[in-house]
């Protein structure tokens, strides 16, 4: 089946990719001391160097939080913002246009890490309610999901969003593009969904207040970056412990997406279901399946829209062409492919096998091992 579909370009507000391979976020836990370096640097080339149109990069925290697993960068200092700027030249070079995505854990960080400790902050949230699962590999007796604190003033945490992405534009000119984590079970999600949000000021409650967490974020980000700016969102919840019954998500995710395309975004991206991302507690599947891409592809007038999990570059190319989607985000398949856009282009297998590394690290001499040691084919 031809895949040329996926191989023309795209106008994604201020910029121009090269074709309609996205390489999906993918958390891979490289940088110690949350400080971009150059083995991550490696990794991103060899995506843009491989063809990818797009790179949307793994979630970057906004402010020092305790994450499950370590290890991962950020983007609230001046270090930061001068790695990353490194970074993203590089992938420019190669072709490749790069957007740094924005990330808040909310519930999901542990008050025993090290990192949260460091930041002198509690374990922020919408309600104080605990997320089920979890586990902290990292941490003595490695704990779960604890009872977060409810945030008194949400506009606090908009401000960490709207500092980081300030911190990037002004201080190093970092890229002209961010896109906001809003999927995953994380802090935009947790606003959006009754069961992790149970307030009863402007921020909870109502479909609308719900909401506005997410919105103002997309706003305040957009002060900084303009219309470069996006969002990921993932309907079906599941993971994390995000989901609620069938119609009210369908209604919730609905208004959202409504009102951020008033904005004027670059393009959201959305995350079908899949079983990986679907855990099973209290003996039942959490998440809420549904078709993502007919029931909310027709509401997005005014920004792209990339669809992502599950997908085969045969499949994505259907989607484009068809025009359902503008392109597609490939995740799990980069792992271990990172000339993934060059093999579908000329027609070559996905057969590399990832290592069971490709997600954590043992020490400083592994970092390579499972993320940029995968062999490139032949051409």
């Amino acid at each position: 089946m031809s895949t040329s579909a996926l191989f023309t370009p795209l106008q994604l507000s201020s910029h121009t990719i090269r074709n309609r391979i996205v390489t999906a976020a993918l958390t891979r836990n490289r940088a110690p001391g949350s400080i971009p370096n150059d083995i991550m640097k490696e990794y991103y080339v060899q995506c843009a160097r491989g063809g990818a149109g797009l790179i949307v990069t793994e979630g970057t925290l906004v402010t020092p939080q305790g994450t499950e697993w370590p290890h991962v960068p950020g983007i609230w200092n001046f270090e930061q913002s001068a790695a990353w700027r490194n970074i993203v030249d590089a992938v420019h070079a190669e072709g490749s246009k790069i957007y740094v995505q924005l990330w808040h854990l909310g519930r999901l960080s542990h008050p025993d890490a090290p990192e949260q400790k460091l930041s002198g902050m509690p374990v922020y949230a919408p309600s104080a309610i605990s997320a089920r699962g979890g586990r902290f590999r990292h941490i003595p007796g490695e704990p779960g999901y604890v009872t977060p604190t409810e945030i008194e003033d949400p506009w606090t945490l908009v401000k960490m969003y709207k500092d980081a992405a300030v911190h990037a534009k002004k201080k190093q000119d970092l890229t002209a593009s961010n896109t906001v984590q809003g999927a995953g079970g994380y802090l935009i999600a947790q606003f959006l969904d009754y069961t992790a949000n149970q307030r009863n000021d402007q921020w909870g409650g109502s479909i609308e207040n719900r909401a506005r967490f997410g919105l103002e974020v997309l706003k305040a980000v957009k002060e900084v970056f303009g219309n470069d700016v996006s969002i990921k969102l993932g309907p079906t919840g599941g993971f994390n412990d995000v989901g609620m019954p069938l119609q009210d998500a369908i209604d919730t995710f609905s208004y959202f997406i409504n009102e951020a395309d008033t904005l004027g975004l670059s393009y959201f991206l959305l995350m079908q279901y899949t079983e990986a991302f679907d855990p099973i507690i209290d003996g039942k599947r959490r998440a809420i399946q549904h078709d993502i891409l007919r029931t909310y592809v027709p509401l997005v007038k005014n920004s792209k829209v990339i669809a992502n999990a599950g997908i085969t570059p045969e499949a994505g190319a259907v989607l484009v062409s068809s025009g359902k989607v503008d392109a597609i985000a490939f995740g799990v398949p980069y792992i271990a492919h990172p000339d993934l856009a060059k093999r579908v282009e000329h027609g070559k297998p996905l057969d590399n096998i990832p290592s069971g590394l490709y997600f954590q690290r043992k020490g400083e001499e592994d970092m390579r091992v499972g993320y940029t040691d995968y062999p490139l084919a032949s051409y």
